[in-house]
């Protein structure tokens, strides 16, 4: 397990590395760290593939890396992860938001915990100005999600943020 961890948080530092957050100043992998420990400490998931899909969440999608790239590292299981729960920038930008959230709702339960470990970072982090954007992304999450058995802690997790207003 802590191979599979260590060795996706490798992966996740060296890909975003000189990348940062919105605030120009946090190294960008400080991101996917804390989508990890979500998952792992507050959703209670010790599955090293589901923490790897959580340290790697953005590859895909802000890095150069590749499916093939994260399949040959990690694993189908990984890489399937990783591209459910990234965004088509090739697509028109409406087009693109309506296929992302169509392939998550039909995600195993573990990508959507990724998911929602994401927009609770995006949530405990954004600025007062990204706020609004951040609580709209969690909204429309507990809305595609909801019924979910599997997600019922992180999606109470996620509604207690939004109440915190």
């Amino acid at each position: 397990m802590k191979d599979t961890v260590a060795r996706a948080d490798a992966m996740a530092a060296w890909k975003h590395n000189g990348q940062f957050r919105k605030d120009g100043r946090t190294p960008y992998v400080e991101h996917p760290r804390a989508v990890m420990r979500i998952v792992r400490d507050e959703f209670e998931v010790d599955d090293p593939e589901t923490l790897a899909t959580a340290l790697l969440h953005d590859t895909i999608e802000d890095t150069t890396t590749d499916y093939d790239e994260v399949a040959e590292a990690f694993g189908e299981r990984v890489a399937d992860g990783v591209a459910l729960l990234t965004k088509d920038k090739r697509l028109p930008e409406k087009r693109r938001e309506r296929e992302y959230f169509a392939g998550l709702a039909q995600a195993p339960s573990r990508v959507k915990l990724v998911k929602c470990a994401d927009s609770l970072h995006n949530l405990r982090d954004s600025g007062a100005g990204k706020r609004p954007k951040a609580e709209e992304k969690a909204r429309k999450l507990l809305a595609l999600f909801k019924g979910d058995p599997a997600l019922r802690k992180a999606l109470a997790l996620l509604r207690a943020e939004l109440g915190r207003d």
